[in-house]
């Protein structure tokens, strides 16, 4: 089964649920709408997916208007929703920066949780290209690691541009999950606290002790309205905005456990101590 099966079947429960609340029949739902009485069942369980008119029926019928803009961006989702890296790398990894370089100019507020590494936004050239090559090997597409590294420092140049804010939450596993070699590593902490204190730029660490409120694959938040996230094998972009309040909620709680300014800045050189070592 497909991420794009398994949302059609996550849409047809919400449906179904929305339709049992109501106290309406699958069998009375088809009459009203002028459907087979088996369309239902087939949209419920996830089998064909709806079309726009058949999410408004189903508002329309079970009294639910209020859940029209959640369930229609639900829909228009589906399709594009879940991206396998295998597709999305195909041609390199270059274009997937460009489209980095896209949706970040268009977001006037950008919300970054990272779990592992340090954000594009934030790596030196070093550090890009090792994390780079390593998705080239990974995922076996082109290497165009070069172009990549190099629309990635482009992107970076939105950092400067004043109507746009940053807010980053990085686990302090970050600070220590080698990529490259030590030398890549300590040009990385240095320009990482380096960036600490800069306008607009809000950078939040997040002690490996602190307790574990939200458990979450890294992701973006581009102003309100979408989230990317990434996981091993795709990435996902969610749009329903349910589903990205509920993001913004998860943030929020990360962001009250991490530590900023020079508290921060102490982490940061706890770390920079322990690969001189």
């Amino acid at each position: 089964m497909t991420g794009v099966d398994d949302a059609r079947e996550a849409l047809g429960a919400r449906l179904r649920e929305l339709r049992r609340r109501s106290g309406i029949t699958g069998r009375r739902l088809a009459s009203l709408s002028g459907w087979h009485p088996s369309k239902v069942s087939k949209i419920e369980y996830g089998r064909i997916k709806p079309s726009e008119s058949d999410i408004r029926a189903y508002c329309d019928h079970a009294n639910a208007a209020d859940q029209l803009e959640d369930l229609l961006a639900t829909l228009y989702n589906i399709d594009t929703a879940y991206l396998e890296w295998r597709r999305i790398l195909a041609t390199g990894v270059k274009r997937r920066q460009q489209k980095s370089v896209k949706l970040e100019a268009e977001a006037n507020n950008l919300r970054v949780y990272t779990t592992q590494v340090v954000p594009g936004l934030l790596q030196t050239a070093e550090y890009a290209e090792s994390i780079l090559r390593r998705h080239v090997e990974f995922y076996r597409v082109p290497d165009d690691v070069e172009e990549g590294v190099s629309k990635r420092m482009d992107r970076q140049r939105i950092l400067y541009q004043r109507e746009h804010r940053f807010h980053f939450l990085i686990s302090e596993q970050s600070l220590f999950t080698t990529v490259g070699n030590d030398d890549v590593m300590r040009g990385q902490l240095d320009r990482l606290a380096s960036i600490i204190g800069m306008p607009r730029i809000t950078i939040g660490i997040i002690p490996a002790i602190a307790e574990a409120l939200i458990v979450s694959n890294s992701f973006v938040m581009f102003d309100n309205r979408m989230v990317m996230v990434e996981s091993t094998a795709a990435e996902l972009t969610i749009t329903q905005p349910r589903e990205v309040a509920i993001y913004g909620r998860a943030f929020d709680v990360l962001a009250g456990q991490s530590v900023t300014g020079e508290t921060a800045r102490e982490l940061i050189r706890k770390a920079l101590e322990r690969r001189a070592r």
